[in-house]
């Protein structure tokens, strides 16, 4: 491939935003400038799409630049670990994973996240059960532990 046909592809950025405070600073405005986006209007939009969200909370965002620097972008719902910290009233996880526990939550907090990641277009195919295992398993990495 020639070089100019590289370059004449749709690029993808991921990025974590905090919802309706995206600002043309970084991560966001280096990482669309370097594309010839303009920043300003990609945080306008961003905001005007979360502001029913809760402010501050992260946003996995999947921005695809075209090769005439339109834009187009995705959002997801926050990560795992928000919601888990969240639920167990934490700031964060331990620096010791399987050793120290620094929260709790129940089985009933487990199946509420895993009900609102259901949502999520990579998660649509697994059953409630199979999301929920999951995060299971990001709540023992952060040191949460589980209980029914």
């Amino acid at each position: 491939m020639s070089k100019a046909a590289l370059n004449a592809r749709a690029q993808i950025i991921r990025l974590l935003i905090p919802a309706g405070k995206a600002a043309p600073s970084p991560p966001v405005g280096p990482a669309l400038g370097a594309r010839g986006v303009k920043s300003m209007d990609f945080c306008k939009e961003f905001n005007a799409r979360t502001g029913h969200i809760e402010p501050g909370t992260p946003i996995p965002t999947l921005i695809t630049v075209q090769p005439d620097r339109t834009f187009s972008f995705v959002t997801k719902t926050p990560p795992t670990a928000y919601f888990l910290k969240k639920a167990a009233g934490i700031e964060k996880g331990t620096g010791r994973p399987g050793h120290d526990f620094v929260g709790t939550v129940s089985l009933k907090h487990v199946y509420e996240i895993a009900k609102i990641k259901a949502t999520d277009q990579h998660l649509k195919h697994l059953r409630l059960e199979a999301i929920a295992s999951t995060i299971v398993g990001t709540a023992r990495t952060i040191g949460i532990q589980v209980v029914a």
